[in-house]
């Protein structure tokens, strides 16, 4: 590695322009854009970089730039050496998956339909892509119904013209058969072009021709031309309501959902086409130049808008984030489509409820590219290697233990340990704490942190000194076994908590501090830090993540009681245990507010009389004035639930 004042450059212009790092072998290994490249370039040689851009520093032995003229050149020549050099430092976007595609390939004599999942071709028109393979074979099954064209390969088709006979879809109508000349060579192509009429445009149009030609067929007493016709309209009918309406019948709008986190991040897409969803395609993004989202954000603009191939253009752009240039993008985007479109973040109605939705899916989509890495066999056992050379253990960790902390300032407190063997999750050995607090009902992280580990290794320690013969076997397996590794969610601080109940126990343990995910070692100065792509690195999230969730989930359960147990003591003659006994029986509010006085006064303690008062109460008067009468409280997450949505 070279030092960076080694290779610092001097009279760098002050003009907007593209720069370039490069290796010690002169490979580029990162492009960035600059309004001001001696501002932007200045700012790598400082002290206090973030780890990442640091390391990319480090990494490098020269840099270089090209000015340009404005914001739009530069935003063009970044995109044009990202996509060719592909620098290792730079976003880097993966697709969640290949997503399928309908498509018409208009290059063959007789145009040909067909499914498929492999990158675009010139003389192909591509509808999608399509989430759900199963809805897109439903939706190809019933366009083969109204629009019989054909599907069959070249071989196939050349075989049957040669013999003279279709095939099965020619005998059952889903073919019109022009391998025989069931059908002209005109005809078959004008049968193509309402095809993709009926996708591309409004399908109201068509099915509205359709039916006046059923009529007059009908009129002219043609019944069973007239009824093929109305079968073709209901089947067009159908496939028009495979998707949908989610937003006005005119809305052409293209929505970018970013979901972020430290080190990774997720982006979804929906195509919105006549206010229906047409199609979803997520990316996943790896953040090795710590990228802002909103420069995310142009950067998966400018590599989905100028991809080559792209001929599906919205009206607008709807974004998490808006770019600093913005209007550059949007300039080039208007450029390359034609026309005019407009990039905003929604802001309010029924297109901020649909962003929204499409940013869980971007959610989704990181834990499922995160789970599908964690849990295939060869990824799991790299992941489990490179902790043990990381961390410097004699054996890979087979079994891990994590441990995370919730609380609402300080009260309410609970702990959570999340167990996983062979780097999946054994949730039938997952544990909740509860934290016992001192006398002032306040305890810091690092104090429960030691305390929960201390009782359970306590507890490691008793079963390890029983005896296995005379002692009952569910005792035995209250733990399973030692960890060998031992996993704090916090930063130094916290595995020094650890390090003090972990004295005299031959674990491994260390924390993973949520802000640039750095992994801290007991006695260490400075924390590991692992390759981006590491499989290492990705493990030790999912198990911090785990652990979050379920202490998370445990703290929620737990305030809620407590908020319902302190609002039903205000009851006249309804102590705490009484008011916990209600709890435990009914379970919200809403469910005892809709129970007679009978069933309240069956439930030992209670009687008549104070069944009256509570339902009383319920009702008319004093709690009805804090919760309105058709609500409840969710037990999950303490929140006041309003049952007319």
């Amino acid at each position: 590695m070279a030092d960076p004042l080694s290779y610092r450059p001097e009279n760098i212009p002050t003009e907007p322009g593209v720069y370039r790092f490069r290796n010690s072998a002169g490979k580029i290994i990162y492009v960035g854009k600059a309004k001001n490249l001696r501002s932007r370039l200045s700012s790598y040689f400082q002290k206090n970089l973030p780890e990442r851009t640091k390391q990319m520093v480090w990494s490098a032995a020269s840099v270089d730039w090209t000015i340009v003229k404005n914001e739009i050149e530069a935003l063009q020549l970044e995109f044009t050496w990202i996509r060719s050099e592909s620098p290792r430092f730079n976003v880097v976007f993966r697709d969640d998956k290949s997503y399928p595609y309908l498509a018409v390939s208009n290059k063959d004599k007789y145009p040909r339909l067909f499914i498929t999942r492999k990158e675009k071709q010139k003389d192909v028109k591509y509808f999608g892509p399509y989430p759900h393979a199963w809805a897109l074979r439903e939706l190809y099954d019933l366009v083969q119904s109204s629009f019989p064209i054909r599907s069959c390969s070249a071989g196939v088709f050349n075989s049957a013209k040669r013999s003279g006979r279709p095939c099965l879809l020619g005998f059952i109508d889903k073919c019109a058969a022009p391998c025989v000349g069931k059908i002209s060579e005109s005809d078959h192509v004008q049968l193509t072009k309402e095809l993709i009429n009926f996708l591309s445009e409004d399908p109201n149009k068509l099915m509205a021709t359709l039916t006046k030609e059923m009529e007059s067929l009908s009129a002219n007493e043609e019944f069973e031309k007239a009824a093929r016709m109305r079968d073709r309209v209901s089947a067009l009918e159908k496939i028009s309501t495979t998707n949908t309406v989610v937003l006005p019948d005119q809305t052409d709008a293209d929505i970018f959902g970013l979901y972020l986190e430290e080190i990774d991040a997720a982006v979804t897409l929906f195509l919105v086409r006549k206010g229906r969803i047409l199609g979803a395609r997520s990316w996943i993004v790896e953040r090795p130049d710590e990228s802002s989202p909103e420069e995310i954000m142009e950067k998966i603009l400018l590599n989905h808008y100028l991809a080559e191939g792209l001929e599906d253009f919205p009206k607008e752009v709807l974004l998490s984030y808006l770019p600093e240039s913005s209007k550059a993008v949007e300039e080039i985007i208007s450029e390359r489509s034609g026309h005019r479109l407009e990039i905003r973040v929604p802001q309010r109605g029924e297109k901020k409820e649909l962003h929204e939705t499409v940013i869980r899916n971007s959610q989704d989509a990181l834990n499922r590219y995160r789970l599908k890495r964690t849990s295939d066999l060869g990824t799991r056992t790299q992941a489990l290697a490179q902790l043990q050379e990381s961390l410097e253990m004699k054996d890979a960790p087979l079994r891990i233990e994590c441990f995370d902390i919730s609380n609402l300032q300080g009260t309410q407190m609970v702990a959570s340990m999340v167990v996983f063997e062979d780097g999946v999750p054994k949730k039938s050995e997952y544990r909740r704490f509860e934290i016992n607090l001192p006398d002032d009902g306040t305890l810091d992280d690092t104090a429960a942190i030691n305390q929960v580990l201390t009782r359970r290794l306590n507890r490691l320690k008793i079963e390890s000194d029983l005896d296995k013969n005379k002692t009952d076997e569910k005792l035995i397996k209250k733990f399973a076994y030692k960890p060998q590794l031992i996993i704090v969610d916090g930063g130094k601080p916290q595995v020094s908590a650890a390090a003090r109940a972990l004295e005299g126990f031959d674990i491994t343990f260390c924390g993973i501090a949520k802000r640039l995910e750095e992994v801290w070692l007991p006695n260490q100065k400075d924390p590991i830090i692992f390759p981006r792509n590491s499989e290492a690195m990705y493990l030790i999230q999912r198990i911090r993540d785990e652990a979050h969730r379920f202490a998370i989930t445990y703290h929620r359960s737990k305030r809620s009681k407590a908020m319902l147990e302190s609002t039903l003591e205000d009851i006249p003659g309804l102590g705490q245990a009484r008011a916990r006994s209600l709890i435990t029986h009914f379970g919200s509010v809403t469910k005892l507010r809709g129970a007679s006085e009978e069933q309240i006064a069956q439930l030992p303690g209670i009687g008549s009389k104070l069944a009256k008062t509570i339902v009383g109460y319920l009702g008319d008067s004093g709690m009805a004035g804090k919760i309105p009468a058709d609500s409840g409280i969710d037990m999950a997450t303490g929140e006041i639930l309003d049952s007319r949505g």
